[in-house]
């Protein structure tokens, strides 16, 4: 695991998710395994029949003496056309968005997981919370019974 976007599970309900490859340069791929990388305001759009990543944030690799990457660039990630197809339906609906939910190494490649989510409205997060409290209660009581 590189990174993890918390913040988007409490802000929307997640409805699907995508596994997709992500295009990187060298000196990206570098700092990622140094774990300097975040999806905090990160989403994705549909552009001309492609997924692009936006706002994800690498940060530079120190090592590199010139040639360095932009930090905040925009990266095409890499989906079947058929998952494409159906993301571009869905996103089109009000409501729905495309959110980068995590980041990992598989077997040297870089993956980021996709949701298809639908934000939440303030009453939506507040139950969410309310929820969370009670559950950590009741496991409090059962553990100390």
């Amino acid at each position: 695991m590189i990174t993890d976007n918390r913040k988007a599970r409490h802000n929307y309900h997640i409805e699907t998710k995508y596994e997709a490859g992500i295009v990187l340069l060298g000196t990206e791929v570098k700092a990622l395994r140094m774990g300097r990388a975040h999806l905090k305001d990160a989403y994705a759009k549909i552009k001309d029949g492609e997924v692009y990543v936006h706002q994800m944030h690498i940060g530079p690799y120190p090592f590199a003496y010139y040639d360095n990457h932009e930090p905040l660039r925009t990266r095409k990630l890499l989906l079947h056309d058929y998952e494409i197809k159906r993301l571009f339906a869905k996103v089109n609906e009000k409501g729905y968005s495309l959110i980068p939910l995590n980041m990992y190494f598989v077997n040297g490649k870089a993956k980021v997981t996709i949701a298809l989510a639908r934000g939440k409205r303030l009453h939506d997060k507040r139950d969410a919370i309310k929820q969370r409290d009670e559950k950590r209660d009741f496991d409090r009581t059962r553990k100390e019974s």
